[in-house]
């Protein structure tokens, strides 16, 4: 049985040599991320397979587009990538370190993501993968890029002197996002305070200080979901959050859920979304 397994390997893998010798790049996505990066910059004929989340409308901001292509089974390990026979494959540092090692062992080109916290590593992770796939990409990636900074300077222009909304994105996980996280950055770009940080001084996602977060000074909370009434209806139920003002009294808006934790320049949606729900003023 081991054996067969090796052979199988083996025969990939000099598929995969083949093609590389070749000349065309074939790439297999492992994350939403490098999806919606690979997708955004990308030839249709260099998209070998994404992720197997990639068509999930919750977790995508591409889920449509990308039922154009094939996706990665559930759990994929690395054999069950090497048969879209990959030149390059697409991964983030929370990616199964085992398929990433085998991969490099292998011979594979692959690229780790590692920063995704603000719109510039977007940015860079963008350009880094255009810069694999040639002149073309590299072309539409500076469009994306010029698109997203044309944006933000227009949201930023309409949230000129407004005062930020003191907000919290409470979480049924046991965390919630301080700074050095997407939500941090949607903040700093939409007008909000996000209390986690300036009162908790939480970094990265953290357990939050229960007690004290009761007399923090909360405006809205930050939720996602089907519903307004929905994402409530979750957090009148759990504690410390159903204790809270802000809960009782319905103060919340709703992004989409994809958004939230946006690791790509899909983000800036996110900014206009929130900055729209928290200052709807500006947008009349």
């Amino acid at each position: 049985m081991k054996k067969t397994a090796l052979l199988f390997a083996l025969f990939f893998l000099c598929l995969i040599a083949l093609v590389a010798e070749a000349g065309p790049v074939r790439v297999v996505s492992q994350t939403v991320g490098t999806d919606e990066l690979l997708l955004a910059v990308a030839d249709p004929s260099q998209i070998a397979a994404l992720s197997h989340l990639a068509q999930e409308p919750a977790f995508s901001a591409v889920a449509a587009e990308a039922k154009k292509y094939p996706q990665l089974p559930k759990n994929c390990d690395l054999e069950g990538a090497l048969k879209f026979a990959p030149t390059l494959l697409l991964c983030s540092d929370y990616s199964r370190a085992e398929i990433v090692a085998q991969a490099r062992r292998a011979g594979m080109k692959v690229i780790v993501l590692t920063r995704y916290y603000t719109l510039q590593d977007a940015y860079d992770n963008l350009r880094l993968i255009a810069r694999e796939l040639g002149p073309d990409a590299e072309a539409r990636a500076e469009r994306v890029v010029a698109d997203c900074e044309a944006r933000v300077a227009k949201l930023r222009e309409r949230l000129q002197g407004v005062k930020p909304v003191r907000v919290i994105a409470p979480s049924t996980y046991g965390v919630i996002p301080g700074d050095a996280s997407t939500f941090q950055d949607m903040c700093d770009h939409a007008g909000a305070e996000n209390l986690a940080f300036t009162l908790g001084k939480l970094h990265g996602h953290a357990a939050p200080p229960n007690e004290q977060m009761l007399i923090w000074p909360i405006d809205r909370l930050v939720l996602t979901g089907e519903s307004l009434e929905a994402g409530l209806a979750t957090f009148r139920k759990i504690s410390p959050y159903q204790y809270m003002a802000a809960v009782r009294e319905g103060r919340a808006v709703l992004i989409k859920p994809y958004l939230i934790s946006s690791v790509t320049h899909h983000r800036v949606e996110g900014y206009e979304q929130l900055a729209r729900a928290l200052h709807p003023d500006k947008f009349q």
